[in-house]
């Protein structure tokens, strides 16, 4: 425990204190439990890409729809990798904050999780027909990023958003008419 009260100065923008609270609330052993499955699930996009396989594999009038929407994962992922590498944000380090996960950088900004799961979202919501089916995913990841002490708040809001902006991307060469179509939300 902390042997002095935290100091605002130690955190400007109130991230640490924020994701102090969401662990207070709900550090739970089953939590963080289900936190690092997700964790191991988004890790490299390894996840969504064998769910995006396996679309393509099943759903053959569409394959060419799930490969595209895969590929937009996978760049979505290598953007955020490329973005983190540029900001170069330390992941958190305070020790208000417990780390339940090993992690495969020490750099934060943006969570690549938040972004391949959002872009997931939105690609192959759009092909399952059903994106209000798929769209939990995305705060539920962006959540136990934060349960498990490797992202600020700030690091998820940002990988969400750059996630939306290259599945959007894709939905546009989508819509162009160059790698096929779907319906989308």
């Amino acid at each position: 425990m902390l042997d002095r009260a935290p100091d605002v100065s130690d955190d400007p923008a109130g991230e640490v204190a924020a994701l102090t609270a969401v662990q207070r609330r709900i550090d739970h052993p089953s939590v963080v439990r289900a936190a690092r499955a997700m964790s191991f699930f988004g890790e490299h996009a390894a996840g969504w890409i064998a769910l995006g396989a396996a679309g393509a594999a099943l759903d053959r009038p569409r394959r060419r729809q799930w490969v595209t929407a895969t590929a937009g994962v996978v760049a979505a992922h290598g953007t955020s990798i490329v973005v983190k590498r540029v900001v170069r944000r330390p992941r958190p380090h305070d020790p208000r904050v417990a780390v339940h996960v090993g992690t495969p950088s020490r750099l934060s900004f943006p969570s690549s999780h938040a972004t391949s799961t959002t872009a997931a979202a939105v690609l192959f919501g759009g092909l399952l027909g059903r994106p209000g089916a798929v769209l939990p995913t995305v705060p539920a990841m962006a959540l136990s990023r934060l349960v498990l002490g490797v992202h600020y708040p700030t690091d998820v809001l940002a990988g969400s958003a750059l996630g939306v902006a290259c599945a959007l991307g894709a939905r546009r060469l989508i819509a162009r008419g160059s790698v096929g179509r779907w319906r989308t939300a």
